[in-house]
């Protein structure tokens, strides 16, 4: 578990064993794994099978790869399909999920400030930030649908076009296109900061207040530049949402110019025809980096080098505070991690034009280094998908417990709406092994998606088939490589000293 979402659970388990919520048993949660043979075996093992997938790929995937030629299934051509895209229905969603919104708001401010008795740090920790994503990423980009600040916005500036007869609300600057994506990558590291290293980000006012803070600044940036452009350069989460739904199967657009909702195979939306953007490839890296630094940041190696670090700082400072010692390691460490995938991915990237020699050429166009590292980093997205399944599981299977209670009493003032306010919390609901089989799984088979939708994409782009695999050499040795390091990273909070 992360140091949040780990300090969040300990808080929960607490609340159980002082009788805050109906006592279950504790022996479950946080309990350590003898993994059956050594650590170093599953580590080996689990790059042997990326490599395996590599050479399979290499000798059975050959030619040209086409983007259109992914089989679709209309779900639209079926009644249930077009009973779901109602606007009726698609309303009714989007004014609910704008109610628990606001329900979030008023909890935070006006509700309980314990974290396990407030439905605000549940709401947006666990339900939304983790629980979003697994759906983004395996269903569909359900956040486009559900958006309450978009959904509020889009409200208000009907309300404006009515009693203004036709205005707009929104001043519609240009936006610089050498911008991109910037002001979302900005306000995520912002973002990744406070779940990290914020200790009381789990206080229901300070979860308002941020909410609050990140409304005024996507509303701003609506205004300015209209409610659409800012949802596609600057509003983080409908961008992180939108990225990790490229994986999904299901591709829907239910905008008033189109409705549509196609079925398609896992994967293929991540296949692109053009560099995207620098700010898309740097916003894609800090992805990866800040969920690996949140796993990272739990060993006892980051545990010395923050000790030695934080050493030296007290030591520079005439009068040293601990926590903001503390504050200043951590956000060095973020920030030094995403440089450090940075670099490495670029390098990498070098290292595939090399590898492809002269042949790097598609269709008459030949790419530099970022313009290479531009055109593969969707291809890294399934990581950052197993990565996010392995390290939030068991946080999420046990926050959905706890808010069986709070839906009968969320600002904590003591009722029982639902009769449900004395549920059980199940404690051992998912027990270390389960946890780790399971992110030995999704690691292994987020890197084994990677290196085929690499693969598919050097086959698209480099001249002939072996320009094509040499160019993916370097890519394989990344690919590689996280997957051990991240299997050691989530191995650390619960593999037996004595297994590893």
């Amino acid at each position: 578990m992360t140091r949040r979402s780990g300090h969040f659970p300990v808080q929960l388990c607490m609340a159980v064993a002082t009788g805050a919520v109906t006592p279950a048993g504790a022996h479950g949660f946080g309990a350590r794994y003898d993994l059956p043979v050594p650590l170093w075996l599953f580590v080996t093992g689990a790059a042997a099978a990326v490599i395996i997938s590599f050479v399979l790929m290499a000798l059975f995937v050959r030619g040209g790869f086409r983007l259109s030629a992914h089989p679709r299934i209309n779900l639209m051509q079926w009644r249930a399909g077009r009973a779901i895209a109602h606007p009726l229905v698609l309303a009714s969603l989007r004014a609910g999920a704008l109610l628990l919104f606001m329900l979030v708001v008023i909890a935070g401010f006006c509700g309980n400030q314990s974290p396990v008795k407030n439905i605000a740090p549940l709401m947006v920790w666990a339900v939304w930030w983790v629980g979003m994503a697994y759906m983004s990423a395996l269903v569909g980009d359900l956040w486009a649908l559900l958006n309450p600040l978009n959904t509020a916005y889009r409200w208000a500036e009907s309300i404006c076009a009515r009693l203004r007869h036709g205005a707009v609300l929104s001043r519609r600057l240009p936006y610089p296109h050498a911008l991109g994506v910037w002001p979302a990558v900005i306000l995520f590291f912002a973002f990744a900061w406070a779940e990290l290293n914020w200790e009381n980000s789990d206080l229901p006012a300070n979860v308002a207040t941020m909410v609050l803070v990140y409304c005024a600044i996507t509303w701003s940036g609506m205004f300015i530049f209209g409610r659409k452009t800012w949802l596609d350069h600057g509003e983080t989460f409908a961008l992180i949402f939108s990225v990790l739904a490229r994986f999904a199967p299901i591709e829907a657009c239910v905008c008033r110019a189109q409705r549509k909702c196609d079925l398609r195979p896992y994967g293929v939306g991540l296949l692109v025809n053009k560099p995207v953007h620098v700010s898309m490839m740097a916003l894609v890296i800090l992805m990866l980096a800040t969920v690996t630094f949140d796993g990272f940041s739990e060993t006892a190696v980051w545990a010395n080098i923050a000790g030695i670090v934080s050493e030296y700082l007290s030591a520079q400072a005439s009068a040293p505070a601990p926590d903001y010692i503390r504050t200043i390691v951590y956000t060095l460490g973020l920030a030094a991690i995403a440089l450090i995938f940075l670099s490495i991915y670029l390098a990498c990237a070098w290292m595939m034009l090399g590898a492809a020699g002269s042949d790097h050429r598609s269709n008459g166009e030949r790419y530099d280094t970022v313009q290479i590292a531009s055109l593969f980093v969707f291809t890294l997205v399934p990581i950052a998908i197993a990565y996010h399944l392995a390290h939030y599981l068991s946080f999420l299977l046990m926050a959905i417990q706890y808010l069986i209670p709070l839906t009968s009493d969320p600002l904590g003032l003591g009722w029982d709406l639902f009769d449900t306010a004395r549920y059980i919390i199940k404690i051992g609901v998912v027990d270390a092994r389960t946890v780790w089989y399971v992110s030995v799984t999704a690691i292994v088979i987020g890197h084994i998606a990677a290196v085929c939708l690499a693969h598919a994409m050097a086959l698209r782009l480099f001249k002939d088939n072996q320009a094509a695999l040499r160019s993916q050499y370097p890519m394989l040795a990344l690919m590689v490589a996280y997957t051990m390091v991240s299997l050691w990273i989530i191995a650390q909070p619960i593999v037996n000293s004595r297994a590893g």
